[in-house]
């Protein structure tokens, strides 16, 4: 297989690298690290962010700010010495050039690229422009997508390599299927030899420009058509202004989804576009705890190089499991009370939420009537959340202040702990440290939920609400539990319910059992994640990629 080129506008490697702000970016990240697994000759392309994505900070009313500490690339990223440059605002950007190289399990290495526009060549403006991931208005972020995907591709060019196709991830990318016309590829080579991964079912997920913004930055770069190009996929504007996905979605004809629902999601926004389902999976050597890592070791050997072993996971003793559990949790009651203050009480079921504050997650849902809930949980259960919402959305945000308003009206009942500047350290931590994982989002608007693979995978089964991933993983009350049936209309107070009661007739019960019942549910859920492994992923994206050939 040829080299394919992978197009991200954020990636997580590792948390200190804060170039990623959720599960976009994390994904990007495993996809990468599965390809170095699966010795895939893959090359990353993305954009430097100094200042990142803001760390969190919350007061004690719940309060969430932001600050912006500047990241030094040298600490973390190997000098390439070289730069591009690309005509704009009547003058010239320039880029730095920054790489990391992902070394897979038998030594493979898929480097990644990052383009840096703190350039002393640079205007300040231009300087700035790549200062945040999504922190900049429609002006900003037009810029930062010209360069990921027009000086992505200059910069293949450049490094001289020979790439056989591209994986765009998200319409963020797209400007660079108008370079590849630019530099003479056909539409009917795009059609063959582009996939576009479309993540989010959620309208603000879509990136729109102004035409004006667009012919302004990308000028010559524009084919005449490309507004019938928008409308002839089934733009809700009517191409009114320039979708990106819409736009990826017409040139590339290639397009998969991230979980079987999410693709019959997609196919709707798409006016019917056939969209191919491939479900998102995890690195497992990335996502699982040291704990778990060790007994792996010990009882499914040869799980890192081949994470199918994982399904052998009903081998493992109820001792051994429970064991490692034990220690799992003890690490995490501490980091709580050293980060939060808040005592969790070892013989409580740990309830975890983390993700992104958006809305449509409902990360207050539990708390919609707390009567009832301490009813059911009253010194049986605890919470932990985490999680950032957009330093712009007002939303998230309030999603934050009402956790903490519930956390207090609960003290004396269940105890609610909330760790700040969610990250990926935080996220390895809490997937491996609580005993359920909880999710309730609107369905169907949550397109995979990866979080809850790696909580699978840690033995943590889910409790969740029948979206994104876990229609395709679920086996109710054998490997964790659903909430409800598979309702597609928001009812905030018919699926609060849901939860009650699954926690009260179903969850707090076989807690109460424990030992050997819980140790069942713990393998079932293990063996349950082997189907989800970054591998089985990369694996399905590799006949994509042969077909680009």
């Amino acid at each position: 297989m040829g080299l394919v080129g992978y197009f991200t506008a954020e990636i997580g490697l590792w948390s200190e690298l804060h170039t990623y702000s959720g599960g976009l970016g994390v994904l990007a990240g495993d996809h990468v690290k599965s390809a170095a697994d699966a010795e895939i000759d893959l090359v990353g392309v993305t954009l430097l962010y100094r200042e990142g994505y803001g760390r969190q900070h919350i007061d004690d009313q719940g309060n969430q700010t932001e600050s912006f500490g500047a990241i030094d690339p040298a600490d973390h990223l190997i000098d390439t010495g070289l730069d591009i440059s690309l005509p704009l605002d009547g003058g010239t950007l320039h880029a730095k050039i920054w790489k990391v190289e992902v070394i897979g399990v038998t030594g493979h290495i898929v480097p990644v690229y990052f383009m840096d526009t703190h350039h002393p060549k640079n205007s300040d403006y231009h300087q700035s422009m790549g200062a945040r991931l999504y922190g900049g208005n429609d002006d900003v972020r037009i810029r930062q997508e010209y360069l990921l995907g027009v000086g992505g591709v200059r910069l293949l060019n450049m490094l001289r390599k020979e790439f056989i196709g591209l994986h765009l991830n998200e319409g963020h990318c797209t400007f660079a299927l108008l370079e590849l016309l630019h530099q003479g590829w056909t539409r009917e080579e795009l059609s063959k030899k582009i996939l576009f991964t479309t993540h989010t079912p959620v309208p603000a997920g879509h990136d729109r420009f102004d035409w004006a913004d667009v012919n302004e930055v990308l000028g010559d770069l524009m084919p005449d058509d490309v507004v019938e190009l928008v409308k002839s996929v089934g733009d809700p504007e009517d191409g009114a202004r320039c979708s990106m996905s819409h736009l990826a979605v017409a040139l590339a004809e290639q397009v998969n989804a991230v979980s079987n629902l999410n693709a019959q999601v997609a196919s709707t926004m798409f006016d019917n576009y056939h969209i191919h389902p491939l479900t998102n999976g995890v690195h497992h050597i990335t996502w699982t705890s040291p704990t778990m890592a060790e007994l792996f070791d010990e009882k499914l050997p040869g799980w890192k190089q081949d994470p199918t072993q994982l399904g052998y996971a009903g081998t493992l003793a109820d001792e051994d499991l429970l064991a490692a559990r034990a220690r799992n949790r003890r690490i995490f009651r501490e980091l709580v009370k050293v980060s939060t203050g808040v005592e969790l009480e070892e013989k409580r079921l740990t309830i975890g939420f983390a993700r992104r504050f958006a809305t449509y997650k409902r990360a207050n849902l539990v708390f919609k009537d707390l009567e009832r809930l301490s009813k059911i949980g009253g010194g049986k259960i605890q919470f932990v959340f985490s999680g950032k919402a957009h330093p712009r959305d007002e939303g998230g945000k309030q999603l934050i202040r009402d956790i903490y308003g519930s956390a207090k009206n609960l003290e004396a009942e269940i105890p609610v702990a909330f760790l700040e500047n969610y990250d990926m350290d935080t996220g390895l931590a809490i997937t491996s440290g609580v005993d359920i994982w909880l999710n309730n989002p609107i369905r169907p608007m949550e397109a995979s939920g990866t979080s809850g693979m790696k909580a699978a995978m840690n033995g943590v089964p889910n409790c969740s609400i029948l979206d994104g991933w876990w229609p395709e993983g679920c086996q109710h009350g054998v490997n964790g539990w659903a909430i409800g049936e598979s309702e597609d209309d928001r009812d905030d107070e018919r699926d609060a319910e849901n939860i009650y009661s699954v926690l009260e007739e179903h969850v707090i019960p076989t807690w109460e059992k424990g030992g050997a019942v819980w140790a069942n549910i713990m393998r079932s859920s293990i063996a349950t994640s082997a189907r989800f492994t970054g591998a089985r992923m990369i694996s399905e994206y590799k006949r994509f990629y042969d077909a680009f050939e």
